[in-house]
């Protein structure tokens, strides 16, 4: 048996970078992913290989998160897991910032964590059981130049998770948060290499992290190992703020 089996998950965000790597490492220990991103096109190819299930899904609609877990229970009688991962970026000084741009970074983050929080918590409390992991970031914890919003979004997922997972936790369900710190993907290979070396060279273990880093911190809040962990935060940034 793996950790995983026969358990129900729903990921969004999950059409590239540590989405689809969380997808990918939930499917290896058994359990059967919808993956939901904006991107209809890239949620249906990472679901096509993993014989999984493609949604296109929009996270700051209110509509399509309820759809997203009620169409998911319809299809398999339960949902066991719901990864809060799905998020943008629009970096900029707080001097040449727009609200415009504050805003969408806000909403996707935070309304679209706070949409998969109330959707799955919902079905969950009825079941007397479920985990919902929520991707937040270690610059929610110290704070990054040019990304006052993303900071922001970032952190008041922290808050998200504590407040709600005190709400449920009666009800056998658990809610907790993941801080990834500088990772390798699309995102952070597009920084300025001399950006990205000097960042790397802040982490104590003196290396960027892999996507697969991050998603066996949430195999393990997925899975009964931590059947006695909720309203935590677990870092994944090799030492960075400790």
């Amino acid at each position: 048996m793996t950790l995983l089996d026969g358990k129900v998950a729903v990921v969004t965000g999950a059409g590239q970078g540590i989405g689809a790597e969380i997808a990918r490492e939930l499917v290896a220990h058994g359990a059967q992913v919808v993956i939901a991103d904006l991107d209809g096109d890239a949620a249906h190819s990472v679901a096509e290989e993993l014989s999984g299930t493609g949604v296109a899904c929009d996270v700051t609609s209110e509509e399509a998160m309820h759809a997203l877990v009620a169409d998911t229970v319809r299809a398999h009688g339960h949902l066991d897991l719901f990864v809060n991962n799905a998020g943008t970026t629009r970096d900029a000084s707080l001097k040449k910032m727009s609200v415009a741009d504050f805003d969408a970074v806000v909403t996707v983050h935070l309304r679209g964590t706070w949409l998969g929080v109330r959707e799955a918590s919902a079905v969950m409390r009825e079941q007397k059981s479920g985990s919902i992991v929520n991707i937040s970031s270690l610059s929610g914890k110290s704070g990054n130049p040019g990304q006052t919003n993303y900071s922001a979004a970032k952190a008041g997922i922290v808050g998200l998770t504590k407040a709600a997972a005190k709400e449920v936790a009666h009800h056998n369900v658990r809610i907790n948060a993941v801080q990834p710190g500088l990772i390798r993907t699309p995102m952070t290979a597009a920084m300025p290499p001399e950006v990205f070396a000097e960042r790397e060279a802040a982490v104590p273990m003196k290396r960027a992290g892999e996507p697969k880093e991050v998603a066996g911190a949430v195999v393990f809040l997925a899975s009964e190992l931590s059947s006695y962990i909720t309203g935590t935060v677990l870092e994944v940034g090799g030492g960075r703020y400790m």
